[in-house]
């Protein structure tokens, strides 16, 4: 054993590499090691010859074992050793870029939108948009006749041939969520409802899907003064500018009356939008005292409530806001256009530290 002890504890000390400790491994403790054909021979020894020669065999293999995990260790810190010393770097040099996701500008635009509404007390409401062509057109006083209903404007949703059920589109407007927040919360009420919305329409400034965020304000005693004063408000928070002028002029929307839509006094110089001064006038939105058919459809008596609607097209605002030319690209999942126009993940809109920061 001592002949062994000598021979093995040698070999393991001299081993270049992992692989010839394997080798050393097998021939001393392997199960045809010669270790282990020692130990395989006690069976043929006497009682008191096995009390000697088992402890000193086990002690030996141990010490093998030993030497063997000790070998392999020494010759993983000289593998690392060596590669450290190859893959040397200057941790003092500048970093890496990494390529960082971004904010889209339609989610950056709906967070400002909303952040500059909570501040004036409304709340977000959403609904489904796969409505019942109830919600989105009965409900808000749209007849039967408007082209708005005819299939060249609005996507239906199939039925099979004799299905009389009330027929589904996909909503042409966020308005159908005003009514359900009607039945839901009764009045007062103020709420914002931002969200996608359908139409069959595809060109530069029109795409078939696109977002709009609708506001909602009921109250006893609420005028068209209300209704100016938030607008003004929110256009000049939105654009972030001192001063703002608006123009009402009249129109006609089925869900609201007397009915406006709203243009912004504004310039370009050198194609560059600047709000709040110049000679030239934007349309930004349409607006109006909600309808008391309206009001009823949403189960509110209209003899004692009344209340202001409006809807903006958060495409369009940003685009106008942003210096973006065609609506198509906010879904061609560009990432050059996503890196150039796209917002740093962390900096949420606020009113207090800057919208656009």
């Amino acid at each position: 054993m001592d002949d062994l002890r000598v021979k093995y504890l040698d070999a393991i000390a001299n081993a270049a590499d992992e692989a010839a400790l394997e080798d050393l491994r097998l021939q001393a403790v392997g199960k045809k090691g010669e270790v282990s054909l020692k130990m395989r021979e006690l069976g043929k020894m006497t009682p008191e010859e096995r009390q000697v020669a088992g402890p000193a065999l086990n002690a030996l293999k141990d010490e093998i074992n030993s030497a063997l995990s000790a070998k392999k260790s020494a010759l993983a810190d000289a593998a690392l050793d060596e590669r450290l010393r190859g893959e040397w770097l200057d941790v003092t040099l500048p970093s890496r870029p990494t390529r960082q996701g971004s904010i889209h500008p339609i989610s950056q635009v709906t967070d400002e939108v909303t952040a500059i509404f909570a501040d004036m007390g409304f709340s977000v409401a959403e609904g489904p948009q796969v409505e019942s062509d109830w919600y989105n057109f009965d409900a808000l006083n749209i007849p039967g006749h408007h082209p708005a209903r005819a299939e060249m404007d609005t996507f239906y949703m199939h039925r099979a041939e004799g299905d009389d059920r009330p027929p589904h589109v996909l909503r042409t407007h966020t308005s159908p969520v005003q009514i359900r927040s009607m039945e839901k919360a009764g009045a007062p009420l103020r709420v914002i409802c931002p969200g996608r919305v359908y139409r069959a329409d595809y060109d530069q400034t029109h795409t078939p899907m696109f977002h709009q965020v609708e506001g909602l304000a009921i109250d006893k005693d609420i005028s068209m003064a209300n209704l100016k004063w938030v607008l003004e408000e929110f256009v000049r928070a939105f654009f972030e500018v001192d001063h703002v002028e608006l123009r009402f002029r009249a129109s006609h929307f089925p869900f609201t009356e007397p009915s406006a839509e709203v243009d912004i006094r504004c310039s370009w110089e050198g194609g560059t939008l600047k709000v709040g001064e110049g000679d030239d006038w934007l349309e930004i939105l349409g607006s109006g005292m909600v309808h008391p058919k309206v009001l009823a459809a949403g189960g509110i008596d209209p003899d004692q409530w009344q209340g202001f609607a409006f809807g903006v097209g958060i495409d369009r605002i940003t685009m106008l806001k942003y210096g973006i030319p065609d609506l198509r690209a906010f879904f061609d999942s560009d990432l050059r256009w996503l890196r150039h126009y796209g917002f740093a993940s962390l900096d949420q809109p606020n009113l207090q530290g800057g919208l656009s920061r």
